[in-house]
């Protein structure tokens, strides 16, 4: 049997760097390379600015669409020559691109990612597959999460009831039941890493608070943790999902009395928003979780771990310890979703994102 390979990218909510990844689809699914690229300063900047919410500027939008896409193509060139693998044992690539808005309970409802794939397929020559939210979200789903349905295929077993927990700027939970008749579930518990990144940027200009030491070092404010909680979305039921767009330091410094004066104490409060959000909603939606697997940059913080540990009461590990690195999972899983799409299956989950049935999702840029 030909082994089938495909490449994935995305610049998640972070917007940390471009994540990459290789997958091979048959005749078993494996990742075989992974590799986060650092984005330029310039690059990483437009994409933050037009992430937020009344940024309107259409020339950089055009100019960040076009960069973007240039940029990941040659970043893939350089990843496969790396890896040792010809373009044309690529089937094809799987691009998400950067999400800079999206709005699932609009009027109407949208979602934008930008990366042109047109830019991708010429720079590398392969395939590319692009644009996989709006089809889902035109059958009347939220567009999101994408990824249940390959943490499925990676992590359900008959053994126990798991529940993956993936941190990124926000957090996404896929629900697996051990009963094999009961559909998978999976939705956006809340903020991620998201607000703790933009708060120690605004406040000791860091990108992150590198495993929770700053987050360790200040005391949580439970006056302000309670205000955080009270949030509508924690409580609303899936399917849902969320963004920057809600999750921003505009909407945490609009609290404003509710702010601590120590802004490690804000920090520490933040890490406990994101541990305590992702367990109510484990609580409420999956209360028959024994354990749960942790993938995204946030399994690196340790405060936030042993959070999650003391607020689910269940076994918590990163995906490392199944043998799948938490760095490349969501890459991977629009990798899979590309060879979903060559194939003309579903990619798309009706229990998880509340579209009203199965949808081939992405657009087709032929190398």
């Amino acid at each position: 049997m030909t082994t089938q390979l495909y490449v994935g990218a995305i610049t998640g909510t972070s917007v940390d760097g471009l994540d990459l990844a290789l997958l091979q689809t048959d005749p078993c699914i494996k990742i075989l390379n992974a590799e986060t690229v650092a984005l330029p300063d310039s690059l990483r900047d437009a994409l933050l600015g037009l992430g937020q919410p009344g940024h309107d500027d259409l020339d950089l939008l055009g100019r960040t669409d076009r960069s973007l896409g240039r940029f990941i193509g040659d970043a893939i060139n350089d990843f496969l020559k790396t890896a040792n693998v010809q373009p044309r044992q690529v089937a094809a690539i799987g691009s998400h691109g950067q999400t800079v808005r999206h709005r699932p309970d609009g009027d109407p409802a949208f979602t934008m990612q930008i990366g042109d794939p047109n830019q991708i397929a010429e720079t590398t020559g392969i395939t590319t597959v692009a644009d996989f939210r709006r089809r889902d979200m035109a059958a009347g789903g939220q567009g999101a999460p994408l990824v249940p349905p390959f943490h499925a295929a990676l992590f359900r077993t008959t053994e126990e009831h798991r529940a993956v927990l993936n941190i990124g700027g926000i957090a996404n939970v896929t629900v697996l039941p051990a009963d094999l008749q009961r559909p998978i579930a999976g939705f956006d518990t809340g903020p991620g890493n998201g607000l703790m990144d933009q708060w120690i940027m605004d406040r000791r200009g860091l990108p992150f608070d590198d495993a929770g030491i700053w987050a360790a070092s200040g005391r949580i404010n439970e006056p302000l943790l309670s205000t955080l909680l009270q949030d509508p979305y924690i409580s609303r039921p899936p399917p849902k999902s969320t963004g920057r767009e809600h999750y921003n330091l505009a909407w945490l410094t609009g609290l404003g009395a509710a702010m601590p004066a120590a802004a490690a104490d804000t920090q520490a409060t933040l890490c406990a928003f994101t541990a305590e959000s992702a367990a109510r909603a484990i609580r409420s939606w999956a209360p028959d979780t024994t354990r749960l697997l942790v993938c995204g940059g946030g399994r690196l913080n340790r405060t936030l771990m042993q959070a999650l540990r003391e607020r689910t009461a269940l076994v918590v590990e990163p995906s490392e310890a199944y043998g799948v690195d938490g760095d490349s999972m969501e890459a991977a899983a629009f990798a899979w979703l590309a060879d979903q799409t060559l194939r003309g299956k579903p990619g798309n989950e009706p229990a998880v994102s509340g579209a009203s049935g199965y949808r081939v999702l992405g657009a087709v840029y032929p190398g």
